[in-house]
This record gives structure tokens, sequence and C-alpha cells, in this order.
């Protein structure tokens, strides 16, 4: 019997089962009784506590999986690094991994294999976009929820994409069969390395085989870097041609010709959902169809006398067929084609009037205009306007015109076609009540209905843990569905003593991202000299000290003071919510400009009467200076710092501070205690997650 079934890990973690077995980790069933759910529990096998290699890649997937917070991605609920045991705890999963899946399958129908690949491909944009590539992409490390729902797992080879500690074993590693060429031949990797291995994922589902094999990994791994894949529709006729295309661009050799990122394979995906017929015109001059073994292609010729040979004769009609009078016959078709000719052409020329010359004319800009308003109107009866479709539009009301080709300005004939596109008007749809209901249903709930959301932090004494706490907007409220909604999840009450992370090797924003879901805060930065010998070779920004140290016990809410290299030179990034003024209704355009910009980081149309507010997503370095604008008219400024996190409103003496240059501005930049926000003076909504300062500003740590 496993020598930890029946132990109680923590004080709290009951060990029950051991349900899986790995080269460097085990995992058992447990049981939390302090929030009375099963977790999984993953623990570092014995062999390897002293494997400094191993060691690493324990912790890393923990600091990794710690920074991510998705529906699409195993859950982690706390870590332990002991000197005897190292555990990361986790959400337990009642499902199969996708490989049994596809074994017991064999060929997934493509409706359902893109079901799986568009989570996946969620779950990594997410990754991607905190900087952590997985880099370990392979069926065995994706679990299969009864539901459908996908869950993407073991981040233990993980990389952070901005992290400049890389080791050698770091450059070729990975599943042979699904590892990107770049990978196999120990060349840098970056997102695009995920998006080659989702692209072998699906190929394996819709053909139900591996695009490589060989006797050997060394083998695999060389094909993988050299050989061309077959053409999935030779292994799979049903597969349509838009979706092969698909396949085809995420394994391109060259990571420079795949998708660039998550979201860019999505939307070939979506256009191809509608439209299955859909042709992309990618070309593919690696991709090769399957060949029978000594099997040789056929020439032109050849071709053309096989199929000779395969054309059925009827002997009856080879029995009365009579030759004809070839030159009468002739001579007819012919006379009667030139008088059907000479009737065509009459006709176009009475039609189109081809000698005369029409004048040019400027096309004039629609964008904005009601198109049933001006399709027949006499100013425009100089061009024929042609809608080209509809579509919903944030910017635009409904019937009015949100796109033209050609462009205003644009010198053309007369009587020349302008395509246009008419907006729907918004999306919208009124929010469900989700509060005090498990955010994994609301999640899933949620992407049935297509609606973007991010999940937040909150802590409440009322709500368990794991349920929703509030969104952003509010239940009822009228939301537009291309906007991200904000779901504030339960991680209990704030009183909770909290075990602090290890910071040190990480970047400030990485640093930040990992104190939030610790339910922790960073309030103060020091910098320490870059050419101090004891931190050589590390990167600007990198913690490398940090106050309280690892494995402390602090109450939820404390703050963490950290010493970083001199020189940060990493953009930060916040989110603002600003409120907006009352209003007898109508839109207006907001913008959001940082500094001196001359183009704004935000810009968005907004209906004051409906939206009291509007969330802006920043980035920056060190203190800036935040204009708002409302219609083109300076509407607030703030000063941020990307630092701290602090929002000061200073609309009625915007010249009373002055942006400092990139960087930590100070040697040393105090934060207030965030453990005690501010009372706002204009909002009354706060939160233990946001920090309030200045005049009604919210300003929202980046997840």
């Amino acid at each position: 019997m496993d020598k930890y079934i029946g132990k109680k890990l923590d004080g709290r973690y009951e060990l029950r089962e051991l349900i899986g077995v790995g080269g460097m980790a085990n995992v058992y069933k447990a049981f939390d009784v302090a929030e009375k759910r099963t977790v999984a529990v993953k623990i570092l096998r014995e062999e390897f506590m002293n494997n400094e290699e191993f060691l690493r890649r324990f912790r890393n997937e923990s600091r990794a999986i710690s920074l991510l917070s998705h529906p699409n991605i195993i859950k982690v609920y706390d870590v332990s690094f002991g000197n005897r045991i190292q555990s990361i705890v986790m959400e337990y999963i009642d499902g199969i991994s996708l490989k049994e899946y596809i074994e017991q399958e064999k060929v997934i129908r493509w409706k359902e294999a893109l079901h799986f690949t568009v989570q996946v491909l969620r779950g990594l944009q997410h990754a991607h976009d905190r900087g952590i590539v997985h880099r370990d992409i392979k069926p065995q490390n994706i679990m299969l929820l009864s539901d459908g729902t996908i869950k993407i797992a073991d981040f233990g080879i993980a990389r952070f994409s901005r992290s400049s500690d890389r080791t050698i074993t770091d450059k070729a590693i990975g599943s042979v069969h699904y590892i990107s060429p770049e990978q196999a031949s120990g060349a840098e990797t970056d997102a695009r390395t995920d998006i080659y291995s989702t692209g072998v994922l699906l190929f394996e589902m819709l053909t139900g085989k591996l695009p490589f094999e060989a006797d050997s990994p060394v083998s695999v791994a060389i094909k993988q870097i050299q050989a061309q894949p077959n053409l999935p529709s030779a292994l799979n006729p049903d597969i349509p041609k838009g979706l092969e295309e698909i396949v085809l661009k995420a394994m391109q050799k060259d990571a420079n010709k795949r998708y660039h990122s998550a979201a860019e394979m999505l939307r070939d995906i979506e256009a191809f959902k509608r439209d299955p017929s859909i042709s992309f015109a990618y070309r593919y001059l690696d991709a090769q169809p399957v060949m029978a073994k000594g099997e040789t292609p056929f020439t032109k010729k050849e071709l053309q006398e096989e199929n000779m040979k395969k054309q059925p004769v009827n002997e009856q009609e080879e029995y009365v067929r009579r030759p004809l009078p070839v030159v009468p016959v002739l001579a007819g078709i012919s006379f009667a084609f030139l008088l059907v000719s000479g009737i065509f052409i009459a006709m176009l020329f009475v039609k189109n009037k081809p000698f005369e010359v029409k004048p040019d004319v400027t096309v004039p800009d629609l964008l904005g205009l009601d198109y049933d308003s001006i399709k027949n109107s006499k100013t425009y009866s100089s061009i024929k306007i042609e809608v080209e479709e509809t579509g919903y539009n944030t910017e635009y009301e409904e019937g009015e015109i949100y796109y033209q080709s050609p462009g205003a300005t644009t010198v053309i004939k007369e009587g020349t076609t302008v395509k246009v596109k008419v907006s729907l008007g918004k999306n919208t749809v009124v929010l469900k009540d989700y509060t005090n209901r498990d955010s994994t249903e609301v999640f899933r709930e949620l992407n049935k209905e297509n609606i973007k959301y991010e999940e937040m932090m909150a802590f409440s004494n009322d709500i368990p843990s794991g349920n929703v706490v509030r969104t952003e907007p509010a239940a009822n409220e009228e939301f537009t569905t291309d906007e991200v909604l904000f779901v504030y999840v339960s991680r209990g009450p704030q009183s909770q003593e909290i075990s602090v992370p290890n910071l040190e090797g990480l970047t400030l924003s990485e640093a930040k991202l990992m104190v939030q879901n610790y339910r922790l805060r960073i309030a103060n930065v020091k910098e320490v000299p870059k050419d101090d010998e004891e931190h050589e070779g590390k990167a600007p920004g990198t913690v490398v000290e940090q106050s309280p140290k690892e494995g402390s016990l602090v109450p939820a809410g404390s703050s963490v003071d950290v010493k970083v290299i001199e020189g940060l030179n990493e953009d930060q990034t916040m989110r603002i919510k600003i409120p907006l003024p009352e209003s007898d209704g109508g839109m207006v355009k907001m913008e959001a400009y940082i500094n001196d910009e001359t183009t704004p980081q935000s810009t968005k149309r907004v209906n004051p009467e409906k939206t009291p507010s509007w969330t802006v997503k920043v980035s920056g370095r060190g203190q800036a200076k935040l204009t708002i604008t409302m219609d083109k008219e300076v509407y607030k400024v703030y000063k941020v710092d990307f630092i701290t996190d602090e929002v000061t409103d200073i609309t009625k003496d915007p010249d009373s501070f002055t942006p400092s240059s990139p960087g930590i501005p100070e040697k040393t930049v105090s934060g207030e205690d965030l453990s005690k926000p501010k009372e706002p003076e204009k909002t009354t909504e706060t939160t233990e997650t946001t920090e309030t300062t200045g005049e009604g500003v919210t300003a929202n740590p980046d997840d």
C-alpha cells in the first residue's frame, strides 16, 4: 500500500487514492477538509527530491499555473515546498485524458474535434498573454470532462517567455510526436511552438494517426524537423478543405508561416464553422499526399490512358452510329453562331455604351450615415451603393454604415459600385444573476453563450470559495457581447492566513500576478544595483529579495515588499475603472492617452446613461499621466503609478505632475497599505480586491 494514502497533508488534505503515476510525480485523489471538496494532490517522487532539475521543473509548474486562471486550465488551490514533501493541490477532474478518448473513438468527428481544439486554444491564449509557453501540448496532458469541457494540465516544462535563465535542458524538451521543429532542434521557442503542437493534436483527432512515426524518438524528432506531413484528407476524405488548410498552417515548419497566436487560429476556425465550404487559399508547398509503399505517382499521360481504359463502352451505340455529312453541318453551326454573337454584341453596345467616356467622381464618406436614408438619395446618385453584409457593431447604431470600399476620397468613374457594410447595432444581452453560483458552471455557461470573460479574485465572508461574488457589469444590466465580462470569484474570508509564495527570480509583473493569486499584494519596490556581484547576469526588474520570506504565514490581503534589479524596462499593465457623468442619452467616444502619446491606447463608444463607468486597460512604466477624453474633449486626468497600481485624480491641476522616466522613478517606491483601500468620493462600490484612489477611480491589478 502507498505510504501516503490515509495521511493528511498540511493538516487539511486527506490523501485517499493514488490515481496517477508519472515520471516525475504521483497524483492522489484527496479531500480538502477545510473547503469540503475533492481535490487532486501532485507529489514529487522521493527519488527526485535531491535532483535539482526535477525540483526546478516541479516548482516551475506551480509557478506557471499559479499565474493562470482560466476555465480551460486546471486550477491550482495550494502549493507546498517542504523539506520532505513537495506538492501541488489542484482541482480534481472526474474525466479521462483526450488520448484515452482518441484511442476509444479512433477518428473523431471534425465538429467535435474543433470543439476540443477551440477550448485548448482559449486556454493557451490566456497562458500566452501572461508570458507562459506550455511546450508540451499533447492529448495525454489534456483532460476531458463528461460534459465536453477541456482542461489543460502539466505545465512542468512551461517557459516564461520573458525569462532569461534558460538552460540546456530547456531547449529540446517535450513529447517527441508533438514537439515543434524548433523545439526538436533546440532553437528558441515561443507561443508558436504551442500552435504547432495543437496542429498535430488536431491532425491526430481528425485522422486517428500521428503525422510522423518512426522506430525511435530520435527518428521522429528528425522527421519533425525535416519531413513533410501527409495531407489529412488523404487519410480521412471526410475532412473539409478549409479545415485541412487550418491544420497544415498550424503545422508549418517555419514558425513565421504558422499562426502567430492562438487568437489568430481561433479566427480561422470560427470562419470555418460559419462556412464549412470556405477555402483560405493557403499555399502549402511542403504537404504531400499519402502514397502506398513502393508506389510512384502517375504522369499526366499515364492518367489519361488509365482513364480511357476505365471508360465503359456501350455496344448498342457502336452499332447504330452513322457518319454525318460534315460540311453542311459545320456551315449551319457557323452561321447560327455568327448570328447569335452579332445580336449579343449589339445588345452590349446599347446597354453599356462602351465609347461613352464617364466622368470621374470622388467617393464620399459614407461611414456613420443611415443606409435607408441615402440609398435612393440624389446626393449620392453618382455612385451605386451595394450592401455587402450586415453585422453587429458597437461603434455604429443600427442601420448606420460602418465600412465602405472604395474608401472616402478615392477617385472612381461615375456609376461605379461602392460596397458597404451596415450595422445591426450592438449585440446586447441582459446579464443573468450569477451570484453565489459555482464559478466552473458559470464559465461553462458563458462559453456556450460566446461571452468573453476574465476571472477576478475577491474575498468574501459570506460566499464560499469558488463561487461567484459579483460581475462587472452587474446582474440585470445590459451587456454588449463583444466586451469582456469581469467575473469576481470568492477566495474565502480575507482573514485566512496565507503562506507567502517564492517571488525570487520572477519579473515584477509576474510577481504581482503571483501574489494576487495568493490573496496578497506588492506594496513597496526597491531597486538594487545591477552590477552587484551577487546578482550578476540577472535581468533588470528581476525580484532578488522579498519580505516576508517564502513560507511565512500572513493574513490574507497583506503586503509584500520586494527588491528588484535596477533598470526596470518592461511595461506594466493596469485596468482602471473610469466613472462616467450622468447623461440624457446618446453615444460618446471615450479615449485614453498615456503621457504625450498622440495615439490612444484604448478607444470605446459608450452610452453613459446605460453604462455608469468605463474600465480601460492601459500599459506604461514608472509614473505616468493618463488623460481621458470624451468626444475629443479632456474629461479626466490621472496620475498613474504602474509599480504600485496607485491612481490619483489630478484633473483640477494636471500640470502639478510631471511623468517619470521609464523604470522605477526612485530607488524606493512606497505604495499605500493595500489591505486598506481608500474610500472613493463618488463611486460607492469597493471590494477587497481593488484599490480606490483619488476621485471615483478604481484600479484593478491585471490578472
